[in-house]
């Protein structure tokens, strides 16, 4: 039985439902992360961040549009595995002065998966001649960029520090 040949607008269609998932589970991991948040200014990129991947799923249901495909999300194993194991460290480090750090630790291992992500995302549309959704791809990219400097930017200034002060 001969099998139909994958293309790139396959590979960028499958892609496109693997973040559309991420991200509606991303955005119920950081209202947990607002909450857990110690730090009143990660509690704000938190809360900040919660509005931006909102629009990022609005966004992505305007790349669907673009498309012609209905919204549907595909089960993300690599979110799931990140957001498992933060959901883990906070567990372990939820009531300690290192909550922050591991906090920011694990947003920034999601971070890092939109990135990867939406930057091929945005590369397969300008191949597939997707400019529309090559500039929607790319704001948030560019959001995801912002989101992971700033938790840098907290992580060097304040979590870290608090959590070096504490001994075991």
């Amino acid at each position: 039985m001969a099998t139909q040949e994958k293309t790139l607008s396959d590979a960028f269609y499958e892609t496109l439902k693997d973040i559309y998932f991420a991200e509606k589970q991303i955005l119920k991991a950081l209202r947990k992360s607002v909450r857990a948040a110690h730090d009143p200014e990660l509690k704000e990129a938190f809360e900040t961040h919660a509005t931006e991947t909102a629009h990022h799923v609005e966004r992505l249901n305007e790349v669907f549009g673009i498309i012609g495909k209905a919204a549907r999300g595909k089960t993300c194993e690599a979110t799931q595995g990140i957001l498992a194991e933060m959901e883990e460290d906070l567990e372990d480090f939820g009531s300690t002065g290192a909550a922050d750090a591991v906090l920011i630790g694990g947003a920034q291992a999601i971070e890092h998966y939109e990135i990867s992500r939406y930057g091929t995302l945005k590369a397969w549309a300008a191949n597939l001649g997707l400019a529309d959704a090559e500039k929607l791809l790319g704001e948030t990219l560019e959001e995801e960029k912002r989101t992971d400097a700033l938790l840098s930017e907290i992580a060097g200034r304040e979590s870290n520090p608090k959590a070096q002060r504490q001994t075991a």
